[in-house]
């Protein structure tokens, strides 16, 4: 795992997050709501790359 077993472990979270956000935009058949407010599928198109970003850069703080 690395020097940094909770640094991998945020790093795998962000990784799921992006891809749940993936799957949601590639699917298309659910709408995220929250309150009254319906979530579009732009923010998710964000939230993936995002999540993509820290994932990635928290892999590779993992790995020093």
């Amino acid at each position: 795992m690395g020097n940094r077993p909770f640094t991998t472990i945020a790093a795998v979270l962000f990784a799921i997050a992006a891809l749940l956000h993936l799957y949601r935009v590639a699917m298309s058949h659910f709408t995220v709501v929250i309150g009254s407010h319906a979530i579009s599928e732009t923010m998710s198109i964000v939230a993936i790359v995002v999540a993509a970003i820290l994932s990635w850069g928290l892999f590779r703080e993992s790995r020093r």
